[in-house]
């Protein structure tokens, strides 16, 4: 395992994350007694093969259901100097809310202290400002590090990326949880303005979100060859120095190897990612012309300025790689959640974008007579049925 400074926190970060959302038994709390003797030993067993790995941050959150209770079954037992611990908890409107979810926490996972604690989907302005105001839940949150509960304070975000930098330039947090990589470049001023003020950079998902990377379609396979595809996007993500580690959401202990393999290149990681990245942005620019690739979000505005809240910057975001890498899977599995993940997939999809005067919206765009039909054509190729997100499924 490799490991960075993971921002002003000074911990030593593995470039490789255990996250906690995807070994549960269950999206809701349930009875200790109810959790499966079966579910609970692959959790365990994942545990181990991480800390076997050199992967000692181990991430989770209120939100995930059993997750935090599972795990307080394990991390008591390990030695606590050597392990990275950080839950989540959501926004509220007050900071006792805050604390008493906190404290359900804490109780769930058995230990005395978290070493970083996030404010889990600080996704549009009335959390941001939750967060931020007098006696909010950053307030909360240093009430806990003076009793020694909490070590430091971040956030994770699904936010457009405007509403990102305000909670990043905000000076509170010492580390933020982030989407940024091969298929979504649009947070990277979010990440530099981390870097400026020290803050630690964690990837979010850069395997499901990324691309559905655990089921790549074979034109990507060959296009990243030699490497697998979520190799080759655990690179990238790493050739960054502003990037401290990536979340790895595993369902079984085997889900870290791919990754930790991607390692033995960690050393010569330009000249190992250069001609992959550059057969991908080619096949990228003959499928769609040089200048779309290079500008096809220019002058786009976030979907709450868009008529009907349409997120005309998402869906063309997921048409651009869809259409030039096959990315079917993953653009249908994103696409469908438009409009049905409440704040975590914000704006609605194409399905009205004939009744709508885009226009204004689409002035500042170089290619504002192309996006209405390529709306409509990303409707056709992505639209199934809306799809829940997995905590509500």
């Amino acid at each position: 395992m490799k490991y960075r400074r993971f921002g002003r926190t000074e911990l030593p970060m593995p470039v490789i994350s255990c996250g906690g959302m995807r070994y549960q038994f269950k999206w809701q709390d349930v009875k200790p007694k109810d959790i499966p003797p079966e579910n609970q030993a692959n959790l365990e067993a994942t545990i181990r093969h991480a800390l076997e790995l050199g992967i000692n941050h181990i991430e989770t959150a209120r939100g995930y259901g059993t997750s935090e209770m599972q795990l307080g079954r394990i991390l008591p037992t390990l030695p606590r100097e050597k392990i990275i611990v950080q839950t989540k908890v959501g926004p509220k409107a007050t900071a006792r809310e805050f604390l008493n979810t906190f404290d359900t926490s804490l109780k769930y996972l058995r230990l005395d202290y978290v070493d970083l604690l996030a404010l889990h989907g600080v996704n549009h302005r009335q959390f941001l400002e939750w967060s931020l105001q007098k006696d909010g839940c950053v307030a909360a949150a240093r009430k806990l590090q003076r009793e020694g509960r909490v070590r430091f304070l971040g956030f994770s975000t699904h936010a457009t990326t405007d509403l990102i930098l305000e909670a990043v330039n905000s000076g509170e947090f010492d580390y933020v949880n982030v989407h940024w990589y091969f298929v979504n470049d649009l947070n990277w001023p979010a990440i530099e303005a981390a870097r400026r003020l020290d803050l630690g950079v964690f990837i979010i998902s850069p395997n499901d979100k990324g691309g559905k990377l655990y089921q790549p379609p074979p034109k990507l396979v060959q296009l990243c060859a030699p490497l697998s595809p979520m190799q080759f996007n655990t690179l990238y993500c790493l050739a960054r120095p502003q990037v401290h580690t990536l979340s790895c959401g595993a369902s079984k202990p085997a889900d870290f190897d791919e990754h930790v393999r991607a390692l033995e290149f960690y050393d010569r990681i330009p000249e190992t990612i250069a001609p992959i990245e550059k057969r991908l942005r080619a096949e990228m620019e003959r499928t769609l012309g040089a200048d779309w690739c290079a500008r096809w979000f220019a002058g786009l505005p976030q979907y709450v300025n868009v008529p009907g809240q349409v997120n005309v910057l998402e869906i063309l975001r997921l048409w651009t790689y869809v259409k030039s890498l096959d990315l079917v899977g993953w653009g249908k599995m994103r696409y469908n959640l438009l409009g049905q993940g409440d704040h975590w997939f914000p704006g609605e999809n194409a399905a009205k974008v004939r009744e709508l005067d885009l226009q204004a919206a689409l002035r500042q765009s170089p290619f504002a007579g192309r996006i209405p039909e390529i709306l409509e054509e990303a409707h056709r190729l992505l639209f199934e049925k809306p799809v829940k997100r997995l905590s509500e499924s």
